[in-house]
């Protein structure tokens, strides 16, 4: 089934087919800035994937072949200090559904804390990011500042922000802030390759150990040592059904 949402020319989109649900920023001639009003757009996208239970995984990408997103768009916050950014990124991070970014192009601000909330970052080359917060004179958020702490480490957080430096392509796949790095026309497949592979498990224990993965990175208490869900996952009847067809197979 193949759905498209689109709002308007400008605001975010949603386009599912099959497993796979895409939310695309679109602003190419503004390298794909997320203005205030998408915010709502965009969780309503995911709202409303949530509701459906054929969507296997979220895709985020950009228009064009320049820019994934430049991030929130700076004045938004000179003028009005909120959390609403942040809260949206917290969102997509915690989001129950695995998430792949497929960075069509290069990414700065806030669209890098973007990209590291979610669970798999396939980049094209001849891309490149930078965190120019300090230049402006910014202080990043919490949330961000530990999103990057979590997932490039103490060292490469503090290059990247006390610097403002931009890194190439394969810096960013060498620190982990890409899983991989393709080139451009490769880029859709590369993410069909993924959406494949997680429509092809078991969607509640995809679910659960994204959970418990989130958990234990966040050094939430008694996360390492949680049961439950592998118990029941034993106890299931789909892991009886796979495992008996892989048997049957052999």
């Amino acid at each position: 089934m193949r759905l498209i949402n689109n709002m308007s020319d400008e605001s975010p989109s949603l386009e599912c087919v099959g497993a796979t649900a895409t939310i695309l920023l679109q602003r190419p001639r503004e390298h794909n800035r997320i203005d205030p009003d998408d915010i709502a757009v965009i969780r309503s996208h995911l709202d409303n994937i949530q509701q459906r239970s054929d969507i296997r995984v979220v895709v985020f990408s950009g228009r064009g072949d320049k820019t994934f997103s430049s991030g929130y768009t700076i004045q938004a916050l000179v003028e009005k200090l909120d959390r609403n950014f942040e809260e949206l990124l917290d969102a997509v991070e915690n989001y129950p559904l695995p998430t792949i970014c497929a960075l069509n192009g290069s990414v700065y601000g806030g669209a890098t804390d973007l990209a590291l909330c979610c669970d798999v970052r396939i980049g094209v080359r001849n891309s490149r990011m930078f965190m120019p917060a300090a230049k402006f004179g910014l202080h990043y958020y919490p949330g961000g500042l530990r999103r990057y702490v979590a997932q490039l480490g103490p060292s490469e957080t503090k290059r990247l922000f006390l610097t403002a430096a931009a890194i190439d392509d394969e810096e960013m796949l060498r620190i982990g802030f890409l899983n991989e790095l393709v080139e451009r026309e490769q880029l859709p497949a590369k993410v069909r390759e993924y959406a494949d592979a997680i429509a092809a498990c078991e969607p509640h224990t995809v679910i659960s150990l994204k959970r418990q993965i989130n958990a234990i990175a966040a050094a939430e208490p008694s996360a390492a040592t949680f049961r439950d869900d592998y118990e029941r996952s034993l106890r299931s009847e789909a892991f009886r059904l796979r495992v008996n067809a892989v048997a049957k197979r052999e």
